[in-house]
């Protein structure tokens, strides 16, 4: 989970790999993970906080926190 940060298995894996695949909508896309433009982590908080609301806030707030937000990668597609 992103709540570990950059210490959590999964992103441990994303810079070796740099690339991967996702399946979204029916649609399913080869992609690259590049670096985020944290510059606007604010506005993806928002956007987080909007929709998962229904959570009580000591759990939504874990995943806000500045290691949580380091882990926040841009997807491109190929």
């Amino acid at each position: 989970s992103a709540v570990k940060g950059r210490n959590a298995a999964w992103f441990r894996a994303v810079p070796e790999m740099h690339e991967g695949r996702i399946w979204a909508g029916g649609l399913e896309k080869d992609i690259a993970f590049e670096d985020a433009d944290h510059d606007i982590d604010d506005e993806v908080d928002a956007a987080y906080r909007s929709k998962y609301r229904r959570y009580a806030g000591r759990i939504l707030n874990s995943c806000l926190t500045p290691e949580a937000r380091s882990t926040t990668i841009k997807i491109v597609p190929r």
